[in-house]
């Protein structure tokens, strides 16, 4: 079932992210989104919430701290922050549309499952709200590139919201790390193959204790036409529709043909 189109001039929009409250990629979002939509919230995470992917706080109380008017950090995950804005601050006005991000670094390929700025997203979508998720790529050695976001996520989100799209589908965005002049366009891509975490580094502590540290390098096909790792090394925006249900098909009716 199709959700409607999003009029974003009369829309009630809703804005998560993974890394904070005080991050800057948040408060370029809500920049972005000011002149756009009716109006704004914001509920994110007290603090940095990276790769906490979708997980949920049961064995603590949460705490909401106002930080002001209609903005708000909840001590907890990204997922803690997008269920506690609707089910709690905004019962009786509910969101039209969650925006998670604008994330430092990109959300691509398996990344998505660790990723707390995709998570977001996702509870929104449980919680039948359309959901968006936006990062921003960067190299560790050179400044984020965030007059591309800044540019391009406009763009994107006005395109966006005028089509409709299923129910349990969320829309991850990736702007690519070029200058925002250098972009080639919009694409929508499918997800790709990279798998984060193949670069161990192994240490001693002061107290004698082995430890463990897992790198950021990456396993990855990146040169995969249509995928978004593929999209964004050309310099495009990657748009690419994932879906709640993790169920894989063909393999499903094989199965229920064996199990007879």
């Amino acid at each position: 079932m199709a959700r409607n189109s999003v009029d974003l001039k009369k829309a009630r929009v809703l804005v998560a992210n993974d890394e904070g409250i005080n991050a800057p990629g948040l408060k370029l979002l809500e920049k972005i989104l000011a002149p756009l939509v009716r109006e704004l919230w914001v509920v994110a995470p007290e603090t940095e919430q990276s790769a906490s992917s979708h997980s949920l706080t049961l064995r603590r109380p949460l705490r909401i701290r106002e930080v002001s008017e209609r903005r708000y950090a909840v001590d907890g995950t990204p997922t803690d922050s997008v269920l506690m804005a609707i089910n709690e601050l905004m019962t009786e006005t509910p969101p039209d549309l969650v925006i998670s991000g604008i994330n430092r670094g990109g959300n691509l390929g398996e990344d998505v499952t660790y990723s707390g700025t995709v998570a977001a997203a996702m509870e929104g979508t449980l919680l039948g709200v359309p959901s968006i998720a936006f990062s921003q790529i960067y190299d560790d050695n050179h400044p984020v590139k965030w007059a591309t976001a800044e540019k391009w996520a406009g763009r994107v989100l006005k395109r966006l919201t005028a089509e409709r799209w299923p129910t349990g589908v969320l829309i991850n965005v990736n702007f690519p790390d070029v200058t925002a002049r250098r972009v080639t366009g919009i694409e929508i891509t499918r997800q790709g193959r990279r798998k984060i975490g193949s670069d161990m580094a192994r240490g001693t502590d002061p107290r004698g204790e082995p430890y463990y540290w897992i790198g950021a390098q990456r396993r990855e096909e990146p040169y995969r036409r249509g995928t978004d790792l593929e999209a964004v090394r050309r310099g495009a925006v990657s748009v690419t529709p994932l879906t709640m249900d993790l169920t894989h098909a063909p393999t499903l009716k094989k199965m229920k043909a064996r199990f007879k």
